[in-house]
């Protein structure tokens, strides 16, 4: 059985190892990939499309503010009716602190 030593060292040796191998295959793979560009005239739009800011990447969508449903008559503090209830609605009947429009 190998010491901790002797396996630290094993993996820094294999660690170097897959390093030198992904360099020699992306050198490769780019060489390829120059030859395919250059042999087909292609240019950075061909392959990954337009700029960023035209591309098809999510836009995030906008939120709307929701208008106020409940009312605090004492404080003046408002609630949507969204989420977790305040302190001063919460367990009470809602339809006191209703906001007529």
């Amino acid at each position: 059985m190998s010491t901790y030593k002797e396996l630290l060292e094993k993996k820094a040796a294999l660690d170097a190892e897959i390093e030198a191998a992904r360099r020699e295959e992306v050198g490769a793979a780019m060489s390829i990939i120059r030859e395919l560009i250059a042999e087909f005239d292609l240019t950075e739009r061909d392959i990954f499309g337009g700029s960023r800011s035209s591309s098809n990447l999510p836009t995030s969508k906008v939120r709307k503010t929701v208008a106020a449903k409940y009312r605090n008559p004492t404080t003046g503090d408002t609630w949507t009716g969204r989420g977790k209830a305040p302190k001063w609605i919460d367990g009470q009947e809602r339809s006191q602190y209703l906001i007529v429009s």
